[in-house]
């Protein structure tokens, strides 16, 4: 039995508890400040919880006495001093964060790690699995020439303006809107500005855009640096969201006023749990000499698991750090130190128990091979 502190009791530390309290080899302990979250998961098999409080180091360390491995479900504000208190507890260590200055102190504090301790980063959707898909389209050509990454969490059934609803952190998304993003132009890597980079497709006969948006493509610039000509991550909503946001964000300059412009979406845009996550990934390089293109498209739609109704985001999110969690339980990842996403492959991590929440709702035409 694999001992688990699973930190952060909200929507996703929630599904999180589920699927693995349910898979039956893992003894999970929830902890967080918010005695009603945690009260909704005291009937879980296998499962414990307690009152813990991140900002307090000796609450912290009672708490991972014992646990062999620590996963965050929290803002990403409080991950590195989470990875400190790991590093100490001699605990593996996953977490879901977009935030790349979050990311990289969470790599300095891998540089420490004992051996059988591991730090794994942005485990989630984008970054997560967005970065083992692309990373695995790569395989087999001679030489590449552009990776193009598109995520997006869209509701169901759109009725704002906007034509958005919350579907995860607010922080978060605060962040992909307002934060550089990194990307791969012309062989080198840069930032570029948030919501730029307008596009428009369609799949399955509807009508997308997407835009720049922080942190989605995690390490996989670092990882393809000097390999690639271009790689980006973009967002993907309905068309018409981009330019509303961009004037809340550049025109009313709550970029630099966030706690206002959370306040604004989390009492204006309703959350939904009836939402559709679309996965898009298309990789360009030569092959036998000729410029070929391969593409990997999934939608994964929101649907009941143990009897209620989960959210798209919410399983996919669950699905992937879930993923890593169990690949590093069973010996199916490097033994020490920082491991990437993208060192997954993508065929291992798909028939991973928990990976296979990504096949159900497949996209017919997955991984598809054009010239």
């Amino acid at each position: 039995m694999h001992r688990i502190l699973l930190l952060g009791a909200g929507k996703i530390g929630q599904a999180i508890a589920k699927l693995l309290s349910h898979a039956g080899d893992y003894d999970v302990l929830v902890g967080d400040v918010d005695d009603r979250a945690l009260a909704r998961l005291k009937d879980l098999p296998r499962t414990s919880t307690a009152k813990v409080d991140v900002g307090d180091e000796a609450s912290l360390a009672r708490a991972l006495k014992g646990r062999q491995s620590v996963v965050s479900a929290l803002s990403f504000t409080a991950n590195p001093a989470v990875a400190r208190a790991a590093l100490a507890a001699g605990a593996s260590y996953f977490d879901l964060t977009e935030d790349v200055a979050t990311t990289r102190t969470v790599t300095e504090v891998a540089r420490q790690a004992k051996d059988g301790q591991i730090f794994m980063p942005q485990c989630g959707l984008a970054p997560g699995f967005i970065a083992i898909a692309g990373h695995s389209l790569c395989q087999g050509f001679d030489k590449l020439d552009g990776v193009r990454l598109r995520v997006g969490a869209l509701p169901q059934f759109p009725t704002n303006e906007l034509k958005y609803n919350l579907t995860w952190s607010t922080d978060g998304l605060i962040n992909e809107y307002c934060n550089p993003c990194e990307v791969v132009h012309e062989g080198e890597r840069r930032e570029v500005l948030p919501l730029e980079g307008l596009e428009h497709f369609s799949l399955d006969g509807v009508d997308y855009e997407a835009f720049n948006t922080s942190g989605g493509v995690g390490t996989l610039g670092e990882t393809l640096a000097g390999q690639v000509r271009m790689l980006d991550y973009k967002t993907v909503r309905y068309e018409g969201h981009r330019d509303l946001v961009a004037f809340l964000v550049n025109e009313l300059r709550l970029s630099s006023r966030r706690a206002l412009l959370k306040d604004v979406l989390e009492n204006a845009v309703p959350i939904t749990l009836q939402d559709v996550v679309l996965i898009f990934c298309t990789v360009t390089g030569w092959k036998d000499g000729r410029l070929m293109q391969v593409t990997d498209a999934r939608k994964i739609y929101a649907h009941e698991l143990f009897g209620e109704s989960w959210s798209a985001i919410q399983i996919t999110t669950a699905a992937g750090i879930c993923t890593a969690i169990d690949l590093h339980h069973t010996g199916g990842l490097p033994k020490r130190g920082l491991v990437r996403q993208e060192q997954i492959p993508l065929a291992r991590f798909l028939a991973n128990r928990f990976g296979q929440h990504y096949v159900e709702r497949a996209h017919p035409n997955a991984a598809h091979t054009t010239t």
